[in-house]
């Protein structure tokens, strides 16, 4: 039996493959889940992917969903619960700015019609489709993601510096950064 040649950072761990196969870089337009992959890369912030993506599950249950309705009107007595959580990344500020990105995300509705609308229009609604051959081609942000972390800032946003833009925009499949020989390349 072939394997599917895929991207190297992927290799080797269940999850992460899964992850790779599954989800990475396929376009997303749904509110929701661009609020999930949102909060999930702010704590991802000066961690490694893998990390989060093990924690997950806990993110999910901890946050009500990634509800952003529900995590706007967090109060202190749940931002102290979520601090003693163990299962997840207990940063204080990371676990506030959730808060205020849910609030800001709201607003970006209100604004747009949808944070899918405001988001997917730095790209004029399709993907940006990329042909790095190996990993270290692959930037960690762009003057793109310059730009939408800037606007994002002065939307009220945090933790949303231009790596973390541009892992969102890898992850959502505003870009598609698979290697040119990766099976799922052409598939997204």
């Amino acid at each position: 039996m072939k394997t599917k040649h895929k991207c190297n950072w992927c290799v080797g761990d269940d999850l992460y493959e899964a992850y790779h196969d599954e989800e990475w870089g396929k376009p997303i337009y749904d509110d929701d889940t661009l609020f999930e992959f949102l909060i999930l890369e702010t704590f991802q912030a000066g961690l490694s992917w893998i990390t989060v993506l093990r924690k997950r599950e806990n993110f999910r249950k901890a946050f009500d969903l990634f509800d952003y309705k529900k995590i706007a009107r967090y109060k202190q007595d749940k931002i102290d619960l979520l601090l003693q959580d163990a299962g997840i990344i207990r940063n204080k500020l990371k676990i506030n700015a959730t808060v205020t990105n849910a609030q800001a995300f709201m607003k970006v509705q209100e604004d747009f019609g949808s944070f899918s609308k405001y988001i997917w229009g730095f790209v004029n609604g399709k993907p940006i489709k990329n042909s790095f051959k190996s990993l270290k081609e692959v930037p960690a942000n762009t003057p793109l993601s310059d730009t939408i972390s800037k606007d994002l800032k002065k939307r009220g946003f945090k933790f949303v510096g231009t790596t973390v833009v541009y892992a969102h925009m890898q992850a959502t499949g505003m870009v598609n950064d698979h290697v040119t020989d990766c099976f799922r390349y052409n598939e997204i």
